[in-house]
């Protein structure tokens, strides 16, 4: 038997760096003795790591403890922000929304702006906005651009396979591969999801349902994101399911799921119903006019749609119940959280219809909850997963 050798100096020196720096972005500005005490290391090597650190760029002095004591002031040490920057992007068929983070997770800038789709224009148009974004920081080069977008992501080579009008996309991501050292991409789902268990509803497992234009989930199963073999785990518009008028293909979605959850199917809901709804500016204007389907589900869920409002969410709700059930029947994830434009539009009043509808569905116990991450989840999921990146590779010195 080999006898165990001990951890090398360099080692031991990146293992406890990594630990003062996640306790400081976990805490926050922390003194010296806070760092001992929360570290469980000794005051030397908390000596020589601040020592480190500050030469490494990586913390800084950012204040004094004001609190009341004897003797001098201790300092104050945080994460040095503008060490690396990340960008997210949520990227859509028709547009785009950038976030710019410094190291600390700030959200220092932030961009959004409607994009024609043809190839050529949409790309020089969403670099601008990107490089405006970038520029007010003034960050000559961000460390890690994460990208979320609809269509299937392959995990092996981080390729997207964009889906109708968003065929630009690629392309983007490409030319993006000029302007950061790294370039990560993501389903838009999945990064909600990410968003969901960082700083939502999630907990270690769980599933997402995205309804939006398009249906999907993101699957969380202790703690981590599950793409499947070809990163199509989640793909539910092509899930067969009873009342449609066909079944899908392995080329189009029409027959499955996508038929009884997207933003066509909840407008042909709303309009059976005789539900209308005006643009409310809580949700990115719908090209196909301003009643955009989250416009819909959110007049009805606050009771403003009219006497039809009550029925056509129901009817929704039974429509989600029966992807929910497939989901609870596969994977048993003890959560369905309602997320995407049109989930979070019907609030608790959607997830508790929809509860109601899967306790008859499904012997499982499930509860389904509505996304409680603020702002954009695909723009601040892209966000994190940039900056675990980034952070992974400064932190670990490489």
């Amino acid at each position: 038997m080999e006898s165990s050798r001990p951890a090398r100096p360099s080692h031991t020196r990146v293992h406890n760096d990594r630990l003062a720096l996640e306790l400081l972005l976990a805490r926050g500005p922390l003194t010296a003795p806070e760092l001992v005490a929360g570290t469980g290391l000794s005051r030397p090597t908390i000596a020589d790591l601040v020592g480190r650190l500050q030469r490494a760029d990586l913390i800084e002095v950012v204040g004094e403890d004001d609190r009341a004591r004897r003797g001098p002031r201790a300092r104050l040490y945080g994460i040095a922000g503008r060490r690396a920057h990340v960008v997210g992007l949520d990227l859509r068929a028709d547009g785009i929304h950038v976030a710019v983070s410094d190291l600390s997770g700030t959200v220092v800038a932030e961009r959004a702006a409607p994009l024609e789709p043809a190839t050529l224009d949409a790309i020089t148009a969403a670099l601008a906005v990107i490089d405006d974004a970038v520029d007010e920081v003034g960050a000559d080069m961000p460390h890690t651009i994460a990208v979320g977008a609809p269509g299937l992501v392959d995990p092996a080579t981080g390729l997207l396979r964009p889906r109708g009008e968003a065929a630009w996309h690629a392309e983007l991501i490409d030319a993006l591969r000029l302007r950061a050292t790294t370039v990560l991409v993501e389903n838009e789902a999945n990064l909600a999801g990410i968003a969901e268990l960082e700083a939502g509803a999630g907990r270690d497992t769980f599933v997402l349902l995205w309804l939006g234009d398009g249906v999907g989930a993101a699957t969380v199963l202790d703690g981590a994101l599950r793409r499947g073999a070809s990163g199509g785990a989640g793909e539910l518009g092509f899930l067969p399911v009873p009342g449609t008028a066909g079944r899908p293909s392995a080329t189009d979605c029409g027959g499955g799921f996508h038929d009884l959850a997207s933003g066509g199917a909840v407008r042909g809901l709303a309009a059976r119903h005789g539900v209308t709804a005006r643009d409310d500016g809580q949700a990115p204007r719908d090209r196909h006019g301003p009643a955009a389907p989250a416009a819909l589900v959110r007049a009805a869920a606050t009771g403003d749609a009219g006497p039809g409002g009550g029925a056509f969410l129901d009817a929704l709700a039974a429509n989600v119940a029966l992807g929910a059930a497939a989901i609870s029947a596969v994977l048993d994830p003890g959560c369905v959280i309602l997320g995407g434009p049109v989930g979070r539009a019907g609030g608790t009043e959607l997830a508790h219809r929809v509860s109601d509808h899967l306790r008859s569905l499904s012997p499982l116990p499930t509860e389904v909850l509505t996304s409680a991450v603020e702002g954009n989840e695909i723009l601040r999921g892209a966000v994190q997963v940039a900056l675990a990146a980034t952070r992974g590779a400064l932190f670990d010195g490489d």
